[in-house]
């Protein structure tokens, strides 16, 4: 029931917002520009961010029973499995790598406007924004609808498993280096160099997935990606059937494990794709580049040094925590430990900075999946409205109240008594108000065209 009135006021937002926006016809340009720069003050949003994530932590506080705070997360009903055919799983797999040979050949024969090419415009505006939000507002399907997967199942006879000891840096670095190379080249507005991007990582990855068992699993950035954010998801397939839960309450229980390293990577990525479109930032790369360092390096070292400051604070701040909490449990495990309640900081600025380019771009979507490998006579784009800035805002305040909530309740399942799970929060609340106002600040800024260098 919850699972089903979160997609209800979802779809109503939409819709809402779609029939308050106008529309104009839209023959040529590119794909960028997702967020919109509110007319409130920044030093009031950031002041007013940061307060209420504090206020939301010690309201928390007043929830120290460990059987209440369990009864919270355990709301929900549970459901049969579905029985689907063989004959079902086939289908969706299969249409799923037709699906990504369409996307390929739209890329060489297609239109090379961007807004008429259905590879860009499914990839970047149905795929990375609308299919993303699916995966953590309604449920994780990618299993399903991974076509790389669905080949190397098909083929894969390999028993090996991949190293322990570079599974998650593999990741993490796929994961950067994807976000990096969007930046810094025009791959959301060139079909043909999209189409080279996809075929290089098709070729990586179905060699991964045959030559290692586990490759999905491990390595695969975009498989790990959907299923972090899948555990937020209202909707959960488990051993026992589909159980529809409250948001964000699966990542309370005790057997969800996630890497904090590649969370810490994916709550960068996030940070660092909308960074890169302030004005503060094009001002600092540009004396970089003014003063004779090549901007592919400078964007570079931009991402890989961002993502080791992110991991620093965060390993302090679990540090932190072991003497705050006064325990024996290693700051190592609290690290760990703790890492899901960061997703749904990424998943809302995620929604933030994707659900207005989703929905203007709604009317292309549907003319470009008609017309995959022509031009669509009619292009349209929504007009997003104003107002639309202040719901960006929202998004980003209500990822770290679910952010608070569930570092609060896992605090309550690692720690006994009262007090020392309080005490353990400490540290990881202050580095949730510094990311919320770091969030808030960026949404906030005006956002120039895509910053290809």
């Amino acid at each position: 029931m919850a699972g089903r009135r979160t997609f209800q006021a979802t779809f109503a937002a939409a819709v809402t917002i779609a029939l308050g926006s106008g529309s104009a016809l839209a023959h040529a340009g590119a794909l960028g520009g997702s967020l919109q720069s509110s007319a409130v003050p920044s030093w009031l949003l950031v002041l007013t961010g940061g307060s209420v994530v504090g206020a939301s932590f010690l309201f928390a506080t007043l929830m120290t029973d460990h059987g209440a705070i369990r009864a919270i997360n355990a709301v929900g009903a549970r459901l049969r499995r579905p029985s689907w055919g063989g004959w079902f799983v086939i289908g969706l797999k299969a249409a799923s790598v037709l699906a990504l040979l369409v996307i390929l050949a739209s890329g060489i024969i297609g239109p090379r406007t961007p807004t008429a090419n259905f590879a860009v415009v499914v990839v970047w505006a149905g795929w990375w924004a609308g299919y993303t939000m699916s995966v953590y507002l309604i449920a994780d399907t990618w299993r399903l609808l991974n076509p790389w997967r669905a080949v190397t199942d098909l083929l894969a006879v390999s028993d090996r498993s991949v190293p322990e000891r570079w599974g998650a840096w593999a990741a993490i670095i796929g994961l950067l280096g994807l976000v990096w190379l969007e930046v810094v080249s025009p791959v959301s507005e060139n079909p043909t160099l999209l189409v080279a991007v996809i075929a290089a990582y098709t070729l990586v990855t179905i060699a991964g997935g045959l030559y290692y068992l586990d490759w999905f699993d491990r390595v695969d950035p975009i498989s790990r990606i959907f299923r972090c954010y899948g555990l937020m998801a209202p909707i959960q397939r488990t051993g026992n059937g589909i159980e529809f839960r409250l948001p964000s309450a699966a990542l309370t229980d005790g057997s969800v494990s996630v890497d904090s390293r590649f969370v810490i990577a994916v709550l960068w990525v996030t940070t660092y794709d909308g960074m890169v479109s302030t004005p503060a930032w094009r001002t600092l790369a540009g004396w970089f580049v003014g003063v004779g360092f090549p901007a592919i390096v400078v964007y570079l070292v931009a991402i890989l040094l961002g993502f080791g400051v992110f991991l620093a604070a965060y390993r302090l701040a679990a540090g932190y925590a072991r003497r705050t909490a006064d325990t024996f449990v290693t700051s190592r495990f609290i690290g760990e430990w703790l890492a899901p309640s960061l997703l749904p900081i990424a998943a809302g600025y995620h929604l933030a900075h994707f659900l207005g380019y989703l929905i203007s771009l709604l009317p292309t979507l549907g003319a470009v999946i008609t017309h995959p490998l022509t031009r669509p006579p009619v292009l349209q784009v929504l007009t997003i409205p104003g107002w639309f800035s202040g719901l960006q805002l929202a998004f980003v305040v209500i990822g770290h109240l679910f952010a608070v909530w569930v570092a609060h309740a896992r605090s309550f399942e690692l720690f006994p008594g009262r007090l020392q799970p309080v005490r353990s929060q400490y540290p990881f609340i202050v580095i949730m108000i510094l990311y919320t106002i770091t969030s808030l600040w960026i949404v906030s800024r005006p956002f120039g065209s895509p910053p290809f260098v």
